[in-house]
């Protein structure tokens, strides 16, 4: 009795699809480009983070197609789909609510599998807050540090604002506006009073720059807090704000920068006192003596 051989079909490399990673404007829609318009129309459909949002750009340029949603609830199940699809010769557009897909938005799970399964991946460009921000910020920047969100609970913030203090190139970062204030806050205190600008619904109808340092920024938001898209640019330190983060840290309590230390990095009171220790040039059983006076007061 012979056994029979099962075959597998090889997927044809000539109708293998293409991804368009398309970028959309992020406010005024006159920042579309003519390919991007082109892909739109000539794509099988459209992947897109909020169908209610790409609708409203496709009705304005009067293009009609078939979109399906993609976003961060869903791009696990759906980015395997539209593989699928892919590799079956579609010619798929992706695109995020504004800007460009996988940039601060879901669209890298899609991008990984294609990369995988061989399918050509092509990038449409076009506007970007971050960089037209840069751009009109008046800074010297010939290299800068695209960081993107940071993290909206406030240790892991402060966590990622130490970590970033020795950087000697600009940040480049998005903010929630009601997030705005606590992360200056942080901001000042963690990097001290670097030279800093708030770029507010570039490209828009209220598109607003604030310049200057973050303790003056901060003041501003204080007295009023900006609306809508936030791209906060923090400059390089100077000396002084070196200076002032160190005397800064330093004069903390010992206790308080011990609880600070168990929470960033997730450590016991023991690591947490090691490098607190460490870090102030004491030995371990002078800190601990501090430790003791400190939450005794």
């Amino acid at each position: 009795m012979t056994s029979k051989k099962t075959k597998t079909k090889a997927v044809d490399a000539s109708v293998t699809g293409c991804l368009y990673l398309v970028a959309t404007p992020i406010g005024n829609l006159e920042d579309i480009s003519l390919r991007a318009l082109r892909v739109l129309k000539e794509a099988d459909f459209i992947a897109c983070e909020d169908t209610r949002e790409t609708m409203k750009l496709l009705t304005h340029f009067d293009i009609q197609k078939r979109m399906v949603s993609y976003h961060e609830h869903n791009e696990i199940t759906r980015a395997p789909e539209i593989v699928i699809d892919l590799e079956q010769g579609a010619k798929v557009a992706l695109v995020s609510d504004a800007g460009t897909p996988a940039i601060s938005d879901p669209g890298h799970r899609l991008v990984t599998l294609c990369v995988r399964h061989g399918i050509k991946v092509v990038p449409v460009p076009g506007a970007s807050a971050f960089v037209a921000a840069l751009a009109a910020s008046g800074m010297a920047i010939e290299e800068f540090a695209f960081i993107g969100f940071l993290p909206s609970r406030q240790t892991e913030r402060r966590k990622a604002l130490r970590e970033l203090a020795a950087e000697p190139r600009v940040l480049a970062l998005y903010e929630a506006p009601h997030r705005l204030l606590d992360t200056l806050e942080d901001a000042l205190e963690l990097l001290g009073n670097r030279p800093a600008v708030i770029a507010r619904e570039v490209t828009k109808m209220y598109e607003e720059f604030l310049r200057g340092h973050l303790e003056q920024l901060l003041a501003d938001v204080r007295k009023k807090e900006p609306r809508g898209e936030i791209t906060l640019l923090i400059g390089p330190a100077d000396g002084e704000a070196v200076h002032n983060v160190a005397a800064a840290t330093a004069a903390l309590p010992l206790a308080r920068r011990v609880e600070e230390v168990m929470k960033e990095r997730n450590v016991d009171g023991k690591a947490a006192l090691k490098a607190v220790a460490r870090e102030r040039g004491l030995t371990r059983r002078e800190a601990y003596k501090q430790l003791l006076i400190t939450r005794d007061e």
